[in-house]
């Protein structure tokens, strides 16, 4: 017999420690303005549960349903996310003198992005809460993902995001059929719009860490990652991060497999790569500071590190600190020429914030952060098929 979802997981805000019902929709922890974190029966599933059992399933990011929100299959919403290879990076890791190099590639997910686990996982458990209209402000891909994961459940979205937002990217959205808002300004400004319009509709909004779930579908890389590596975490995790989900995700992850007793207690040293022209988690990281404030005039190519504030400010920091990690940023020009060599080197059309991993990860070398024969993991969060410019043809 199945257990219900109210046995299944739990939800509490990490800071106050307040229990929420998960039975019922929840947003966040409005008393201490913090993302709510599930929080499944570890000691239980450590008994029952086998990782071999895991990896002989049909694969994809539901076959870890277990340790996802989602009670009932038939409320699971999926293209297929998840279980994105890891690839090695034999000429740029023989051009640097690393010898153990490798690229976990969120481009092969089903919308482009990583965005396709975090939407998978939110929409899903919206169904079986009864939710059936979303909305969300987004830099663009979060909105893409939505988009197309609600039109998969028969549900409807409102997406807010920049004017300036890539074409490729509102091109997606406006044929899953959502209704587009175009705003001027950031991804802040949008927030605004949406918020006021959710509350005006009734519309469910699903905004980085304004939802438990989004983080619950992104920790999956995490245990993916382990996976692929025989059930040991690399010395280095190198992330692209805007609102921060996927490292608060794998963080959350890692802690989970120590407790069902798949891995030991290493951790990788985690590292935040930031656009210098919007690097609010870098200039907290450096001061040593507990909560990140927002960017003034934030301006970057890469769209999705174009994040002035950062919701789960204390989570992203606690991973970066925790693991002994650091957080980088780098310049446009930087994560440009990282760009052309991920694919003229390796062949792969990384994303500019993916790129940027690639660009950090030579500064941290030269700076001797990183060691040259340690085991190192770059993120690329998407494709870069959905920055094509027209002018960008020739070049």
């Amino acid at each position: 017999m199945n257990p219900s979802p109210s046995q299944r997981f739990t939800l509490s805000c990490p800071e106050c420690g307040r229990a929420f019902d998960p039975l019922l929709p929840q947003t966040y922890c409005h008393d201490c303005n913090s993302p709510l974190l599930s929080h499944y029966p570890l000691e239980r599933l450590k008994a029952e549960l086998r990782r071999e059992e895991i990896s002989a399933r049909p694969r994809g990011m539901w076959r870890w349903h277990e340790l996802l929100p989602v009670e009932d299959p038939h409320n699971r919403v999926s293209l297929g996310e998840g279980d994105t290879p890891l690839l090695p990076l034999p000429t740029i890791a023989a051009a640097l003198g690393a010898s153990n190099l490798l690229l976990k590639d969120e481009s092969l997910n089903p919308t482009g992005t990583f965005k396709s686990r975090g939407m998978a996982a939110a929409v899903s458990k919206a169904l079986e809460l009864g939710i059936r209209e979303f909305v969300i402000p987004t830099a663009g891909n979060a909105g893409g993902a939505l988009g197309l994961y609600a039109g998969r459940a028969g549900c409807a979205a409102h997406v807010f995001m920049p004017k300036d937002t890539p074409a490729p990217i509102q091109y997606e959205i406006r044929m899953s059929g959502a209704d587009v808002h175009l705003v001027d300004g950031l991804i802040n400004d949008a927030a605004r719009l949406a918020a006021a319009e959710s509350r005006a509709h009734g519309w469910f909004d699903v905004s980085t860490f304004k939802e438990p779930y989004r983080v619950e579908g992104k920790k999956i890389m995490g245990y993916e990652l382990a996976e692929a590596l025989g059930w040991r975490l690399p010395d280095v995790i190198i992330y692209p991060t805007g609102g921060g989900t996927g490292l608060v995700g794998m963080w959350k992850a890692f802690d989970e497999m120590q407790s069902l007793g798949w891995i030991d207690s290493a951790r990788p040293r985690m590292v935040s790569v930031q656009a210098a022209g919007c690097a609010p988690v870098v200039r907290a990281f450096e001061e040593g500071a507990q909560r990140i404030q927002p960017w003034q005039n934030a301006a970057t190519i890469a769209a999705g590190l174009r994040v002035p504030a950062v919701f789960a400010d204390r989570l992203v920091l606690r991973c970066l600190y925790q693991s002994g990690g650091c957080a980088v940023s780098v310049s446009d020009e930087e994560l440009t020429l990282a760009q052309h060599e991920l694919a003229r080197a390796e062949g792969i059309l990384a994303a500019p914030e993916g790129a940027a991993t690639l660009a950090a990860l030579k500064i941290l070398l030269k700076k001797g952060w990183c060691e040259y024969g340690e085991s190192i993991v770059l993120f690329n969060t998407g494709t870069g098929l959905k920055y094509f410019q027209q002018d960008h043809v020739d070049h």
